[in-house]
């Protein structure tokens, strides 16, 4: 007989005569249910060690990610970095960092993107080709329409516009 068989036959009542056979009448007996190690057998003389196991592992879990985070939210994991300086003077503005800021151009600003790309322009000498559009979260642009600057800032790719700078600082070059 098949296991299905089997199954369909032992949900049966007994007929007349016949003995109703268990499915599971060779795994029962005296002696075949053990208690599980660990569980109501002395367990509760290792309790004290798994605490202290996890108080330990929550504390090393806490200190690693304070050293990751560089020990204070001041500081960062690159090694001699630091913040650069902001500047602020009659003209000139912004923050000197030439790493990140590191392309640079002059000429007219003026208010105005092409096609949502830039909020202002930076009109130079050779044509609308050259026109570098800008946009900045450090600069106040609007300080400066209408003035001839020179700016440091950061390419950043664009659609429409054929140069997009974010600028990091400006520099005054005549009223």
């Amino acid at each position: 007989m098949t296991q299905g068989a089997s199954r369909a036959a032992s949900s049966l009542p007994p007929s007349h005569g016949q003995e109703q056979k268990s499915v599971h009448s060779g795994l029962s007996g005296p002696g075949m249910v053990k208690p599980i190690g660990g569980l109501g057998s002395g367990s509760e003389k290792n309790t004290p060690i798994f605490l202290i196991v996890y108080i330990l592992l929550i504390v090393f879990g806490v200190g690693t990610g304070y050293f990751l985070a560089g020990g204070s939210s001041g500081k960062t994991l690159v090694p001699g970095s630091t913040k650069p300086a902001a500047i602020k003077t009659q003209t000139a503005e912004g923050i000197s960092d030439t790493q990140t800021f590191k392309d640079s151009a002059d000429g007219t600003l003026e208010t105005g993107g092409i096609d949502g790309e830039g909020t202002h322009k930076l009109v130079r000498e050779g044509g609308p080709s050259q026109t570098a559009y800008l946009i900045s979260s450090v600069v106040d642009l609007d300080s400066y329409i209408g003035k001839k600057v020179k700016v440091w800032g950061q390419t950043i790719a664009a659609r429409k516009a054929p140069w997009l700078m974010d600028v990091g600082k400006i520099e005054l070059l005549q009223e």
